[in-house]
């Protein structure tokens, strides 16, 4: 049997060459050394794609992707497009690595989460595709987490990383607070798979892939990655009631009251609708920043969103 070929896409912004070399060598054993590696570096211009295009031409059989999941959303799109047999392996670096939480890759342990792709066998994983229109053009994205505008991102940013850690569900609603300037309710048009639009008043859309976030809190909890379908989660509440409801819907009904039942479907509610689909048209009435995996794409009032079932090979 030959060797694996591994090519590393690598983050400089969050580690260095030699601490990834080090915990590579700590991945392998005596019976089975880790193998010599490729090493490609990103870039402010180029966050992965062109580095995993380089790896790619280099015949390796999996890359790794280390660092945050703006890195794993590059590789992994590069990959897709490729259409290639290579896998992908998450080296998780920073705070966020949404990914690497839904898929159980180990995290804060740069050895094991390379033994583990020395020694697992890779899964199919969906990717979302998104299509955008922007200003300066419509620009197409694939995201492997979640993809939406309103409060949910700035909850995700403004949330203290400690409390999410320490106390999950509460530090999100001691971020409720600052993120509220956020969260103007707007009419939006919703086509899903193709069938009749439906209008709905919103401050928040979210549609993923993944579902947990920091802090173990899952914010879509019927979100599975290779479930060839995706998540999404419509968010209107407005004042002191719909906020209490909101809150109600995501940590009892789909959070404790879920794992007691053992039920599976996600509970919708007056201020929080959930809906699983493989498509999505959405038309907004005034311009919103819309983020994939945690990135700002820019104002919108239009975008697309589709499943890509399978697009990738993650160990």
């Amino acid at each position: 049997m030959s060797a694996l070929r591994v090519g590393v896409v690598w983050n400089p912004a969050k580690t260095n060459r030699e601490d990834l070399e080090r915990a590579l060598g700590a991945a392998g054993s005596s019976a089975s050394p880790a193998p010599a590696a490729l090493w490609v570096e990103t870039s402010e211009d180029d966050p992965g794609q062109g580095a995993t295009a380089r790896a790619l031409e280099e015949g390796v059989d999996v890359i790794v992707a280390a660092g945050g999941d703006g890195t794993v959303r590059a590789v992994a799109e590069r990959l897709a497009a490729a259409d290639a047999e290579v896998a992908l392996g998450i080296v998780p670096l920073g705070t966020g690595n949404l990914l690497a939480r839904n898929l159980g890759v180990p995290l804060g342990d740069v050895a094991g989460a390379f033994a583990r792709v020395l020694a697992s066998e890779p899964r199919a994983v969906d990717l979302g595709r998104l299509e955008i229109d922007l200003p300066g053009g419509t620009e197409r994205h694939a995201f492997a987490v979640m993809a939406g505008f309103g409060l949910d991102a700035h909850m995700i940013t403004e949330t203290d990383d400690d409390l999410k850690d320490s106390v999950g569900w509460l530090a999100y609603v001691e971020s409720m607070g600052r993120a509220l300037s956020a969260s103007d309710t707007l009419d939006v048009r919703i086509t899903a798979d193709g069938g009749r639009p439906r209008h709905e008043h919103v401050h928040t859309l979210l549609v993923g892939n993944c579902g947990t976030l920091q802090g173990g809190i899952n914010l879509l909890p019927e979100a599975d990655p290779g479930d060839g379908e995706l998540d999404l989660l419509a968010l209107s509440a407005a004042g002191a009631a719909g906020w209490a409801d909101t809150l109600r819907n995501m940590v009892w009904d789909n959070g404790i009251k879920r794992l007691v039942t053992g039920r599976s479907a996600a509970e919708s509610s007056a201020s929080a609708v959930h809906v699983r689909l493989r498509s999505l048209e959405l038309e907004l009435a005034e311009p919103r920043v819309v983020e994939i995996d945690g990135e700002e794409l820019g104002e919108t009032t239009r975008f697309r969103v589709t499943v890509q079932p399978g697009a990738v090979r993650v160990h």
